[in-house]
């Protein structure tokens, strides 16, 4: 295929590569002697198209992981938001391929790719200003009866990065028809080309993680993407040709450095809220009432996680009734309680407890994000001498110790989510490898009105390990504590320790919590087992929210 020479016919005796003047401007003039002759007839210079290319592969996943913590704090992080987030990028890419494609064949500029970034970076920039509102909105949503409002919200929160992402999409098939030199290099320069946009992928991938989100937010991450393809594309558009570079380089850090001056706020607004901060994990809230409690707030903020009175032991809610537990053995339980396992310390609401009921007794408390063990600290009074802290996850730490354990408490949410791989057989059979013989496990799940599937479902896979099992719906709330004992037992046991309990004390006022709701949990013949293989718990969460909302709430 012979192609139209793009410049004034050349002497014979000009070198090879020399090329005259171009109305776009000659590579040299923005620093790159790269240039190639394009299909497009003109010279492309590859510095700025390949920093475009390199800029919109990162920019692209930066605003991917970025999503997912903004959706965090209102929708919680289960398997559906990220499936909803991650097939939604990459039908918006989909559409960015292929409109990108098309025009680049009808209208081949490095001008147009550049005001086309241009666009995504100034969409990009918006976000972080309007998702509050928006957010807010689609979280109204939930309050209504129909549950198709809570699909449609969902979409519309994601839909915040419908229109950047797609036209970052358009970013390689452009590149690709700009840099073609010739059918016989179309596909090396498209190798070239894909490889350096997945290079910008995989640092979009990390550095956010690992760097920009722990260290100043969401919000000024997806700004800082916002920069960096602004940068890219006016480098593309040659604007330091008419402005001097300073000027709008100072403009676009402004943002980053200048906080107290373009305030961005939290992440997500709380009444009572006197601290917050994202770490690794969660959107970490400490929310104070009237009274004095603090109360730790993760995410989307549907759940308490703990909650700290400096007045008083117990709660009045589910935390309560893990103090019971070690009544389901036969003789003097309180002595008998010799080592605490807690997976899911949050901010040590149990620990304190255990502590003032049962004494300085060893304290295993497993919590793996160590921005909530700094704040359990801070703001919680998480300073028992026998707590041992383990940022860790709770399956792994269960594999690794050697200790024997009484009581292991279990309360992970990732609200309204807990890890699957707290849920399963095979789990509960690591945990029951490192129980006394007379250790009690106790783990806390939810139900609605009328749906205990989840419950249920815990019930029939704990029943697969533990000899015996129970269950307490705890009154006013949708939490149920389900226990299993190492070695047989019976409730009347259970009951006639408790009322041997001094009522006036810390445990003879939980013991009148507890007593009332205590029975006997079966295994459903047939019903859904929790396994490494298939643990469905995401999927059965769901539901009960699907099913709270169609009843109104």
């Amino acid at each position: 295929m012979a192609f139209r020479a793009f410049t004034p016919r050349r002497r014979a005796d000009a070198a090879p590569g020399a090329q005259s003047a171009d109305p776009n401007g000659p590579a040299e003039a923005m620093g790159d002697t790269s240039s190639v002759a394009s299909a497009t007839g003109r010279p492309v210079a590859m510095l700025p198209l390949r920093s475009l290319v390199f800029v919109g592969g990162m920019v692209s996943m930066l605003l991917e992981m970025s999503a997912s913590r903004l959706l965090a704090p209102y929708f919680g992080t289960s398997l559906f938001i990220w499936a909803n987030l991650i097939g939604l990028v990459l039908i918006y890419l989909s559409a960015g391929y292929f409109l990108g494609g098309r025009l680049a064949d009808r209208y081949p500029s490095m001008r147009l790719l550049s005001i086309l970034t241009t666009i995504a970076a100034l969409a990009t920039g918006l976000i972080p200003f309007i998702s509050e509102p928006i957010l807010d909105w689609s979280v109204s949503g939930m309050t209504e009866v129909n549950a198709s409002v809570f699909y449609s919200s969902l979409v519309a929160v994601i839909l915040l990065f419908g229109v950047p992402i797609t036209l970052l999409g358009m970013v390689s098939p452009f590149a690709v028809r700009l840099s073609a030199r010739s059918v016989g290099s179309t596909g090396r320069s498209a190798g070239g080309l894909y490889a350096l946009s997945t290079v910008g992928s995989i640092v979009g991938t990390f550095l956010p993680v690992l760097l920009l989100i722990p260290s100043i937010g969401v919000k000024r991450t997806i700004i800082t993407g916002c920069v960096a393809l602004l940068a890219a594309s006016l480098y593309g558009l040659r604007f330091w040709e008419r402005i001097p570079a300073a000027i709008p380089g100072a403009i676009l850090l402004l943002p980053l450095f200048l906080p107290q001056v373009a305030p961005l706020g939290a992440l997500k607004t709380t009444p009572g809220m006197i601290f917050s901060q994202e770490s690794f994990y969660n959107y970490i809230q400490v929310v104070q009432t009237a009274d004095g409690t603090r109360q730790l707030v993760l995410n989307e903020g549907e759940a308490i996680h703990s909650v700290y009175n400096p007045n008083q032991i117990l709660t009045g809610w589910y935390w309560d009734y893990f103090l019971a537990m070690p009544y389901f053995n036969q003789g003097e339980n309180a002595d008998k309680v010799k080592r605490v396992a807690i997976i899911g310390l949050a901010a040590g609401t149990i620990a304190r407890q255990f502590t003032a009921v049962y004494g300085p007794v060893p304290i295993d408390g497993v919590e793996i994000d160590p921005a909530i063990v700094d704040v359990g600290r801070r703001y919680f009074d998480m300073t028992e001498p026998n707590l041992h802290v383990h940022t860790a996850d709770g399956r792994t730490f269960m594999r690794i110790t050697h200790n024997t354990y009484d009581v292991v408490a279990i309360d992970a949410f990732q609200q309204p989510y807990i890890p699957f791989q707290l849920t399963t057989k095979e789990f509960f059979e690591e945990v029951r490898a490192h129980m006394s013989p007379t250790g009690v496990l106790e783990l806390n799940t939810g139900h609605t009105r009328t749906d205990y599937r989840l419950a249920q479902a815990f019930i029939n896979t704990l029943s697969q390990v533990f000899p015996s099992v129970y269950a307490f719906d705890v009154p006013d709330t949708f939490n149920t504590e389900i226990v299993a004992t190492n070695s047989p037992t019976t409730l009347a046991t259970f009951r006639d320790n408790l009322s041997r309990v001094s009522a006036d004390s810390l445990l003879g006022r939980v013991a009148a919590e507890v007593l009332p709701v205590a029975r006997v949990a079966k295994p459903e013949p047939g019903g859904i087992v929790f396994t490494d293989d298939q643990a469905p718990v995401e999927q059965l969460t769901d539901q009960l929210i699907l099913n709270y909302i169609q009843q109104g709430g």
